[in-house]
């Protein structure tokens, strides 16, 4: 017999709400069979449990879930993996290329952020006055 998941199975498995992966059975990345009176019971297979681990590898690469689901379809298609690999490329480099031009645009106002604050300690200086000492932290959030 195959392996089954339940919902719960799942969302535990990948640290996910159950809407989060209800969510993602609306947007068509998932399809798990109906069991139970009136269908209420969602069984997830081995084939919508490597869905859901394609879709989260996607998400952290930053692609949107209808670029995931693009690709995640290709490979459930029994044609070859070339013309998936291709497509593979294409998002990347598209990808690529915006990841790109956001850093370059973190990158300018950086530079923006360190010149005011040079100009200010600067200003402070000149009246006699001692900046403050700030603390360097990196803040990170879990997305």
């Amino acid at each position: 017999m195959a392996t089954t998941y339940s919902i719960s199975d799942l969302a535990r498995e990948f640290d996910l709400t159950t809407r989060a992966i209800r969510f993602y059975e609306d947007m068509g990345l998932l399809q798990p069979e109906r069991s139970g009176p009136g269908g209420r019971n969602r069984v997830y297979s081995h084939r919508d449990r490597t869905r859901l681990k394609l879709t989260l590898r996607a998400k952290r690469l930053g692609l949107s879930l209808t670029e995931a689901k693009d690709l995640i379809d290709m490979y459930d298609s029994p044609r070859d993996t070339g013309p998936q690999l291709q497509k593979f490329l294409v998002v990347l480099d598209a990808h690529k290329l915006e990841l790109e031009g956001q850093m370059a645009e973190i990158q300018a106002n950086l530079d923006e952020v360190k010149a005011h604050e040079k100009e200010a300690r600067s200003l402070l200086t000149k009246q006699g006055n001692q900046p403050v000492k700030v603390l360097k932290t990196a803040k990170t959030s879990k997305a």
